[in-house]
C-alpha cells in the first residue's frame, strides 16, 4: 500500500504570455515576479483552488502552463525553481 505524501505549501508559477518572464500568483490575483509575495496555499484544497484560478489565467491567455510549485519560508524549494526566481547562474558548479 503506498503511503499518502505528506502536503507541502505550494505556490502557482507560470511565465508571462506576453514577456516571457517567470511570474508567479500573488493573493490579489496579480502576476508578480518575485516569489516571496506569491500566494501560498497551505492544504490540498486550497492548492487545488489557486491552481484552478491560475489555470483560469492561462486561458485568458494572461500566461503560459501555470504549475503549483513548493515552497517554505517564502522561497521555492526546488532548485530549478530557486533558479528561476533568482535569475541566471553564472559559474555555479565550477571549478578554477
Amino acid at each position: 500500500m503506498a503511503k499518502k505524501k505528506d502536503f507541502h505549501p505550494v505556490a502557482a508559477t507560470a511565465n508571462d504570455l506576453r514577456s516571457g518572464a517567470v511570474v508567479f500568483r500573488e493573493p490579489d490575483g496579480r502576476w508578480g515576479t518575485e516569489a516571496r509575495r506569491a500566494e501560498i496555499a497551505e492544504t490540498p484544497e486550497d492548492a487545488e483552488r489557486l491552481l484552478a484560478r491560475a489555470k483560469a489565467d492561462h486561458d485568458s491567455c494572461i500566461v503560459v502552463e501555470p504549475v503549483l510549485i513548493e515552497m517554505a519560508e517564502g522561497r521555492p524549494v526546488a532548485l530549478r525553481e530557486r533558479i528561476r526566481d533568482t535569475g541566471p547562474t553564472a559559474g555555479i558548479g565550477r571549478t578554477a
